[in-house]
């Protein structure tokens, strides 16, 4: 019974470990005035502890945004482009977030990375533009 119960356990452990993998991210407007740059996002770091991805994905509501985020083991397949960008302290709080320049970096290691991937998005330009902007290589898929 002993041996069931830790096997259930450690089971869930390895489970809840999983899911920290990956951040999926749905944006609405909360208004018809205000139309997010993506609606369907999902994004994973490379070269940190997977744990990294566990404050950055967060349900926190955005002014006239209502973000929901959830974590996922993977991002999903089907994405119509995604973006490797350099990881900053900014961008690990925010993943919209990124650029600045050299010396104002945060010290994270240099290969540290944030990958999005976009499935639904209004303005793919836009988001190639931020992502380019943001030292990121834009892939369309």
């Amino acid at each position: 019974m002993r041996v069931a119960l830790l096997m259930m356990m450690l089971t869930s452990f390895a489970s809840t470990h999983v899911l920290a993998e990956a951040c999926n991210v749905l944006t609405r407007s909360s208004s018809e005035a205000v139309k997010p740059v993506e609606q369907h996002t999902c994004y994973s770091y490379s070269n940190l502890p997977a744990e990294a991805i566990n404050w950055s994905c967060s349900n926190e509501s955005k002014d006239m945004l209502s973000t929901q985020k959830q974590k996922v083991a993977r991002c999903a397949d089907g994405s119509v482009g995604s973006c490797i960008a350099p990881l900053t302290q900014e961008a690990l709080a925010n993943p919209k977030a990124g650029g600045g320049q050299p010396s104002t970096r945060p010290a994270l290691s240099k290969d540290a990375r944030v990958i999005t991937y976009y499935y639904d998005t209004p303005s793919l330009g836009q988001a190639r533009a931020d992502c380019e902007r943001s030292d990121g290589i834009w892939q369309t898929h």
